[in-house]
């Protein structure tokens, strides 16, 4: 069966979608939905545009890390940079070397997709777009936003995949990038 055929079984109608909660960095959508089977139900998701997550090498080949505050699990996290694609980002590529910049300071060479997921689509419609950055080099300036507080470090790569072994990598985003990578983008 084709993948069309599959969808259009499976799809479900919207029949009408309202914002019932905004604020900085995501939104709550409500919409009613008619099931397959006719049913209709609301539905509500949290709504957050794509983002860009960057495993960033410099020419030593350290890995670029932060280390920042996270409120809902109260405490700081050692991951790795991300940040929304902006409205004048023509493509996630574009926003690479600018989100990179803004929390490090480092500048990006050359960048390649990864992969892109959809870390959790039955709650959220956000999209990660995850690119592989080399030769970055700390020459720009951090710019952070009035919510951010960012420490900036390099690590082995190596130390990274250490640290998702013993449950030390919590950050969602970066367990994925550094075990994609290990499992499918280095090359040997």
């Amino acid at each position: 069966m084709s993948e069309d055929a599959d969808a259009s079984e499976l799809a479900w109608e919207t029949l009408g979608a309202q914002t019932v909660y905004t604020c900085e960095g995501f939104d709550v959508v409500n919409e009613d939905v008619k099931f397959p089977g006719d049913t209709v139900a609301g539905y509500d998701y949290v709504s957050e545009g794509p983002s860009v997550v960057v495993l960033p090498f410099t020419p030593e080949g350290e890995v670029v890390v932060i280390e920042e505050w996270r409120h809902p699990v109260r405490r700081v996290n050692r991951g790795l940079p991300a940040g929304g694609v902006e409205a004048d980002d023509a493509s996630p590529e574009d926003a690479v070397a600018r989100e990179l910049e803004e929390e490090t300071g480092y500048e990006a060479g050359p960048a390649d997709h990864l992969t892109t997921v959809e870390p959790a689509n039955g709650l959220l419609d956000s999209e990660f777009h995850y690119f592989l950055a080399r030769d970055c080099t700390p020459t720009g300036s951090q710019d952070l936003d009035y919510n951010e507080d960012i420490r900036v470090d390099t690590t082995t790569f190596e130390e990274l995949l250490e640290a998702a072994r013993e449950d030390e990598l919590r950050d969602g985003r970066s367990m994925l990038g550094v075990l994609y990578y290990q499992l499918f983008g280095r090359e040997e």
